[in-house]
């Protein structure tokens, strides 16, 4: 009788810890755990980080090892003092898509797209309200506004879609710590469709 007792014992604080780890997930998917500013900009960062965020949106520089990120314009898009790069048409009309040398510009079936600035200047995504940067990450829409444009490709968004509300909330907080860059970065070209 007492290995009885003894076992519904056991299952019954197993299956008290499984509950409290599922609470504890399942908050945590939700992002009703909220974490201390210090905290939210180093989560930020690091998915800024693993999120290769640099790969796109940041200028690169030729270095000893090749391309580096030119940390005075980190994360600020495509830069609009550069002109306009051309791609082969003909591979965009095959599906082909090509980048420019840095990757922050890109073109395809979807015509020419550049990589947006993250910074928190105002021409930045880091100057947009919280719930736009929410909006533009969840539903691919330009400044979180629902009537704007798409985002287009390689801008990986339906993937980024995933990321809990404190996750978004910490990357957005990490790039409004970042230093602005006034780069007003050019409006996307059509396909051409002769």
């Amino acid at each position: 009788m007492r290995k009885v007792v003894l076992i519904i014992s056991v299952f019954i604080a197993a299956m008290a810890v499984i509950a409290t780890a599922c609470n504890s997930s399942t908050a945590k998917e939700q992002g009703s755990v909220k974490m201390d500013p210090a905290s939210l900009v180093k989560r930020g960062e690091y998915l800024v980080t693993i999120g290769v965020c640099d790969d796109c949106h940041s200028p690169k520089i030729m270095g000893p090892k090749g391309p580096e990120i030119d940390m005075e314009r980190r994360l600020s898009g495509f830069p609009s003092s550069r002109p306009i790069p051309s791609f082969d048409q003909a591979l965009a009309k095959k599906g082909i898509a090509q980048f420019n040398e840095d990757l922050t510009s890109a073109a395809g079936l979807w015509g020419i797209s550049f990589a947006a600035n993250l910074t928190s200047d105002p021409t930045g995504a880091g100057s947009w309200p919280l719930e736009n940067f929410k909006y533009a990450i969840r539903h691919g829409k330009l400044k979180g506004i629902k009537e704007s444009r798409d985002l287009l490709p390689p801008m990986p968004w339906s993937n980024f879609a995933k990321m809990t509300d404190e996750d978004l909330e910490a990357v957005y907080t990490y790039l409004k710590t970042l230093p602005p860059v006034e780069n007003r970065v050019p409006a996307p070209i059509p396909p051409v469709t002769k």
